[in-house]
């Protein structure tokens, strides 16, 4: 391997740390704030929008570098289509999680005192003063099985992977390349808006 095919692998999962982290601050950002001001200052499709201008940030921040898969399921999937290499799919992962937990911190530390007083200062995971929520998919209520929160992982990735490989196919001219970043807005919003209730995103 050569120093330079190095170099731009390391540049390249910098991309995705510093998109995903945007992308995961502007998300749970707004999570947040919908979780503890409820409907009244936020909607849930005001939500869903903004983690779709979230993504939209983080295409325009990474997309040139490393092409802002901004989650380990479209790295992988890429992987095992040989589109990306081991390493290189082993480094975008890495900086994706990184970038995750970091923009999952600064969310965390920007609204301590909201957290303080929703919970009382007691950290819940779930229940009626949990919290857990705001930064990890969770399901609507407790009970819901598991493996129904499974197939909605899997179809929502699912969807996910059929659009990127349908828009980034060569033979695909219905969707111009200034106008590619504004659909994965659409598709955000509408994966979200649609099967966002179960779990959500398994990037988060």
């Amino acid at each position: 391997m050569k120093i330079q095919d190095i170099k731009q692998y390391l540049a390249q999962m910098l991309a995705e740390f510093f998109a995903t982290f945007l992308l995961i601050l502007i998300g749970n950002g707004s999570v947040a704030q919908f979780k503890f001001t409820g409907p009244p200052g936020q909607s849930h499709l005001a939500v869903q929008l903004t983690w779709g201008v979230g993504v939209y940030t983080a295409l325009m921040v990474a997309g040139p570098i490393s092409g802002a898969h901004l989650n380990p399921a479209v790295s992988i999937s890429l992987c095992t289509l040989q589109k990306l290499k081991v390493l290189q799919c082993s480094l975008y992962v890495i900086g994706q999680i990184l970038g995750a937990f970091m923009g999952s911190l600064l969310v965390f530390v920007v609204y301590i005192n909201l957290f303080s007083q929703y919970d009382g200062g007691i950290r819940q995971i779930s229940g009626a003063n949990g919290t857990a929520d705001i930064f990890v998919t969770f399901p609507y209520n407790d009970e819901l099985p598991n493996w129904n929160c499974l197939i909605d992982q899997i179809v929502a990735t699912c969807f996910l992977m059929i659009f990127i490989m349908a828009l980034g196919n060569d033979y695909n001219h219905l969707v111009s390349q200034p106008a590619k970043p504004f659909a994965f807005v659409l598709l955000v919003t509408a994966l979200g808006s649609g099967l966002g209730l179960n779990c959500g995103n398994p990037v988060r």
